[in-house]
């Protein structure tokens, strides 16, 4: 049974909404009873699913966004405001994998795109919803690192780096701004059954049957998981957590 959360006339905005984890947190908060602000980069997908909401009376805007492009991103979350007048919630989700890869060979055009989405994405993202938040002296910003972001892996350097980089912008950010009233931490996933995690299943890039092993609760998360975390970080259950890099991952770090 998923908690019951409340944000009746709050406002969140969610990016990578189209899919996986941000569809699954963008419908727990609107039924939750917040107004939703959608982004994606894939517009087809961000379309279907604004329609999804709207159909069952939520009140929701989706809006194109690629996150490592600044200047969109400030468009996005200005949009977001003048829609629905405030912006009290975000889950700045929006990332993708890198192909595994030796440390010694991965390209830096790889490595360049992985951070431009994953770090610097996130970084534009949380820059500009805080302009907005910080006049109001209230909201509360939850960062998609991962459990990359808590421990290494061989192959993964990129993505790893990465997400280890969203822990510390969080860390910062957080102490920054929690005496403004503004809360910021972040989410670690661990293997979640998303698309993403089926596209990497299915290329071979993951075994399922090794990460299920892998978890001490032995199967995969699911997005609704997630979405329950994220919403208790935004909630006033959490109001005395702040800055923490929170796993989500079936037991994984504390073995």
């Amino acid at each position: 049974m998923n908690p019951a959360f409340d944000f009746t006339g709050q406002v969140a905005l969610v990016t990578g909404a189209a899919s996986g984890m941000g569809l699954a947190t963008a419908h727990a908060f609107a039924r939750s009873g917040a107004a939703v602000a959608l982004t994606d980069i894939n517009e087809d997908a961000l379309t279907t699913a604004a329609k999804e909401l709207t159909a069952t009376g939520h009140q929701v805007i989706a809006l194109p966004c690629d996150v490592s492009d600044e200047e969109i991103v400030c468009a996005v979350v200005d949009r977001t405001v003048e829609t629905f007048g405030r912006l009290d919630m975000a889950f700045n989700n929006a990332g993708i994998q890198a192909p595994p890869s030796d440390a010694a060979d991965e390209p830096a055009e790889v490595f360049d795109r992985v951070h431009d989405i994953n770090l610097r994405g996130v970084w534009a993202c949380m820059k500009h919803e805080l302009r907005h938040m910080r006049t109001q002296g209230s909201g509360a910003i939850v960062n998609c690192s991962s459990l990359g972001g808590l421990v290494g892996l061989p192959g993964r350097a990129a993505y790893h780096a990465s997400k280890h980089g969203v822990i510390g912008l969080t860390s910062s950010a957080a102490l920054e701004y929690a005496p403004r009233g503004i809360r910021i931490n972040a989410v670690c996933p661990g293997p979640i059954d998303t698309p993403m995690v089926a596209d990497m299943i299915a290329k071979g890039e993951l075994d399922r049957a090794q990460a299920e092993a892998d978890q001490p609760i032995n199967r995969l998360g699911t997005a609704d998981e997630i979405a329950q975390a994220v919403l208790w970080l935004c909630s006033p259950g959490a109001s005395f957590v702040i800055g923490v890099a929170l796993p989500v991952d079936g037991g994984y770090v504390a073995r």
